[in-house]
């Protein structure tokens, strides 16, 4: 047994990652409109039948009463400032489109913060290449001098846009802290797994925490894991999807490491697939399979693989 974690200080740098996320959207028959026009620099929008309120851009169904009689119409490139912020992409506005009846939210350009003011009038700024998305509009400018323009028909338009593929980024940077930082420190140097006691029942924690998840009081001392468990539950993986680390099948399962009382989610392999739900179920008895590589990650663990004694492994 080991001292505890506040006598034990790790300093390791922040774990630093991205979640990348490719989507299709489907938008709809009214944001569909409003995309397949911006190419045609027209601004296209939607009346209520029932409230007479107009939005912009364009929804299918009207936000104040949630009818879904809507008449999309031709609104104008004009409007004005509701509100303003300053971000790290720009200044973000709300602005009010001439003839709307709500909030159109949107980025200034051409204009400093500290010349803004709500109410300021604004004019939308075209991009030069559209891309039938919403940055067709590359933002809104001062246009102090501008008419106040009206919502007229929308007459003939083109085909709804049927979808629309994009990709988001989220970039991470995780504190590891004392717990995670000796858990992941222990495992890239020595080759161990360590939790934390439990103060409600009598196991380890793993991974390891400051506060008992059940009776919400610190935990207890550091606690070596064995690298040997029990399958509590598992999927046999068979599709593809994005993100996949390696292609299918393969096993993905929930252990329960000896002298844990909690599960870590890892994969197995080295048995013959195509017998996976049979070789491998709740109650298998599995190792871990240490990585050649030292990264100081759960990924120093390659895999678990079942105990001989249990299920035979293959040949490879």
């Amino acid at each position: 047994m080991l001292q505890a974690p506040d006598s034990y200080p790790i300093d390791r740098p922040p774990l630093k990652s991205t979640l990348s996320m490719p989507y299709t959207l489907t938008p709809g028959r009214a944001a569909g409109v409003f995309l397949a026009e911006t190419k045609n620099r027209r601004l296209v929008g939607s009346r209520c039948g029932s409230s007479g309120l107009v939005c912009v851009p364009a929804q299918d169904f009207c936000p104040s009463s949630g009818g879904a009689d809507m008449e999309l119409v031709a609104a104008p490139h004009t409007g004005a400032i509701t509100g303003f912020t300053q971000t790290r992409a720009g200044i973000i506005a709300t602005i009010r489109i001439d003839g709307a009846d709500f909030d159109f939210v949107h980025r200034i350009v051409g204009a400093e913060f500290a010349a803004l003011k709500v109410g300021m009038r604004v004019e939308a700024v075209w991009a030069q290449t559209p891309t039938q998305s919403i940055m067709d509009i590359e933002g809104f400018r001062p246009a102090p001098d501008a008419p106040v323009g009206t919502i007229e028909p929308l007459g003939e338009a083109a085909e709804p846009l049927p979808m629309k593929p994009y990709h988001m980024d989220l970039h991470y940077e995780h504190a590891f802290g004392p717990f995670y930082g000796r858990m992941f420190d222990e495992i890239g140097t020595n080759r161990r797994l360590m939790g934390v006691r439990s103060t409600h029942i009598d196991g380890a924690l793993l991974p390891p925490r400051e506060v008992d998840d059940i009776s919400y009081t610190k935990t207890g001392t550091w606690v070596t894991v064995p690298d040997t468990g029990t399958v509590r539950a598992m999927s046999v993986i068979h599709l593809e999807f994005k993100g996949q680390k390696e292609p299918p099948p393969y096993i993905y399962a929930e252990i329960q490491l000896d002298g844990a009382v909690t599960r870590l989610i890892h994969s197995i392999k080295g048995i013959d697939m195509s017998r996976a739900s049979e070789l491998v179920k709740p109650g298998t008895r599995v190792r871990a399979v240490w990585s050649d590589a030292r990264t100081g990650s759960l990924s120093d663990i390659s895999h678990f693989q079942p105990i001989p004694d249990d299920v035979e492994p293959t040949s490879t």
